[in-house]
């Protein structure tokens, strides 16, 4: 209620202290103070300022499949759809999808392929047996993990089931290197292949050596080429994030 955007508004910061100052409790212990206002506003805001990062990745990564193997917006999404208790029927997706059939240049399907051979060894996962997936890959895309939420660990334990029940090899890819060491574990015991955002390293371990050296695009150093911008960007939001009056 201390942000703006909501259909009835949020609590301006005069708002906040007459309301706060009028509780005896609150007011006794400070908390009418517009630093705490500053720091709920912020609260919630840090929330946002990586979620918002983490969809901008998912959306680069997807377009970088698109222009990089020539594939259309379809093929590079994946949905699958699951039974709800009402009867219905619900959809899921990830973040990106290659299915090796729907890449026309030939050269660069055998990378591709030859990529998803070896992180199916790395997976302990024989590629010539009837279960491993022959289709392709799926995506995963996250800025990082900063949680240890077993909801969401649950979901994504879930899609990795139905991927390689699909014929496709499911991939996280952080594009930095925030992931508990537990939450790590428990997707590589998914049989995710789990990628890191370190910007050398294996194709088969890093993030980014994979854009460049399968995708065949640095997107490290878009990132970095664009790293003012960003950081400008941010530094404006955070400012007005912090600002006790929020104006």
């Amino acid at each position: 209620m201390f942000g703006k955007g909501r259909a009835e508004g949020g609590l301006t910061l005069e708002q906040f202290r007459r309301m706060y100052g009028a509780d005896p409790f609150y007011s006794w212990m400070g908390l009418d103070s517009p630093r705490m206002y500053a720091a709920h506003k912020a609260a919630g805001g840090m929330t946002s300022i990586y979620r918002q990062i983490g969809i901008g990745g998912q959306w680069v990564f997807n377009k970088l499949l698109q222009d990089t193997l020539q594939l259309s917006e379809e093929q590079a999404n994946w949905t699958y759809e699951i039974p709800t208790e009402e009867g219905k029927t619900r959809k899921l997706s990830l973040d990106g999808r290659i299915e090796l059939a729907d890449v026309a240049d030939r050269a660069k399907r055998e990378r591709v392929r030859d990529w998803i051979r070896e992180s199916l060894h790395r997976l302990r996962i024989d590629p010539r047996a009837d279960n491993a997936p022959k289709k392709g890959v799926v995506f995963e895309v996250r800025q990082g993990y900063k949680s240890k939420d077993s909801k969401r660990q649950n979901a994504d334990i879930a899609n990795a089931a139905h991927a390689y029940v699909g014929g496709y090899m499911p991939v996280v890819a952080p594009l930095s290197l925030q992931i508990d060491g537990d939450v790590a574990a428990r997707y590589t015991e998914a049989r995710w292949l789990l990628l890191r955002g370190t910007r050398d390293g294996a194709t088969t371990e890093s993030t980014y050596a994979f854009c460049r050296d399968v995708l065949g695009y640095d997107l490290a150093a878009f990132f970095e080429r664009n790293s003012k911008r960003f950081k400008a960007t941010l530094e404006t939001v955070l400012t007005a994030l912090l600002k006790p009056d929020g104006e």
